[in-house]
């Protein structure tokens, strides 16, 4: 194909994948309502806790788990919000699938194989980071609120609290999907698993470093439990490359590593000392040969003129 039918194909492949997202934001839109009340059932959770010890135990008949709208149009941008979201992740099959469609003509069968290893695993780790950023709302929640006098009422602003649980969720994914580029690294030659070994002192400390910046909250269990799920996906990376490279090693024939214009050691050769011949049964016996005979005189070539045959 030539460059204007790749950008052709790619145009395609986008509005297709456009397409799927609308109509996701459709379902999304529908089911804005229930998703909503998924996200904010720590905050209401919280809340109910804070007005059971304000009113000694007792519920108050007419209170209820609400958010504060600042603005005319945030319950409109707020259901749009969660439209969006709700319309990638249904749509997440459809518009990966025309992604894979555009790039895998380019690739080498064993390219194809590991790409489909690297895309089985990184919608679960992803799903896997925003379920534990969403556990860990929670706890973060009652922590900040912690600080705040028992007589004030607490009233959360319905946007900055859902971009705070998405943001949470969104970290936490992205973050599990760091192994996946370690693996990517290993493969393709770049890190071996005994050096990723010996970095995983300094990998801890930037988990520990890129958790408490990005965490959009001050407490510590966020930070932490991000932190922790980095370093054991990290230590299992460092698995993978380690049996990845014994496979490699294994696979590999013994002058691999030598360059074209390298010598190789001599260091573990052998030299297998050469014995003495041992004498020929009857070659006492044997004629001697017979001397080559001498060579002949050759002719004088005859002129051209005497040469002639039968025909000529």
């Amino acid at each position: 194909m030539t460059l204007l039918e790749h950008l052709r194909e790619l145009r395609t492949r986008l509005f297709r994948a456009s397409i799927a997202i609308v109509l996701g934001m459709i379902v999304g839109y529908l089911l804005s309502g229930h998703v909503l009340a998924i996200l904010q059932e720590p905050y209401c959770q919280l809340a109910q806790k804070l007005e059971l010890q304000h009113n000694n135990g007792v519920l108050p008949a007419d209170w209820r788990c609400g958010f504060v709208a600042l603005k005319v149009t945030d319950p409109l941008l707020l259901k749009l919000k969660i439209s969006l979201w709700v319309g990638l992740i249904v749509s997440a099959p459809f518009w990966m699938y025309q992604l894979w469609a555009f790039i895998a003509p380019g690739l080498h069968r064993n390219e194809r194989r590991w790409a489909y290893v690297f895309a089985g695993l990184a919608a679960p780790l992803f799903a896997g980071g925003a379920v534990l950023a969403f556990i860990v709302v929670s706890k973060g929640l009652e922590f900040l609120v912690g600080f705040v006098n028992p007589e004030t009422q607490i009233m959360l602003e319905a946007m900055s609290y859902v971009d705070f649980v998405t943001g949470m969720m969104a970290v936490f994914g992205v973050a599990f999907e760091f192994p996946l580029g370690i693996m990517l690294a290993n493969i393709a030659g770049i890190a071996t698993g005994k050096r990723l070994l010996g970095w995983w002192r300094i990998a801890v400390f930037i988990f520990f470093v890129f958790a408490a910046v990005a965490t959009p909250t001050a407490d510590p269990f966020g930070m932490t439990f991000l932190a922790l799920c980095m370093s054991v996906l990290y230590f299992g990376a460092v698995v993978f490359a380690l049996v990845n490279d014994k496979r490699r090693n294994r696979n590999r024939p013994s002058y691999a590593g030598i360059g074209d214009d390298e010598v190789s050691s001599l260091d573990d050769y052998e030299v297998e000392p050469v014995e003495a011949a041992s004498p020929i049964d009857g070659y006492d016996q044997i004629d001697a040969p017979t001397p080559v005979a001498a060579p002949t005189a050759v002719d004088k070539p005859r002129p051209l003129d005497s040469r002639y045959d039968d025909f000529t």
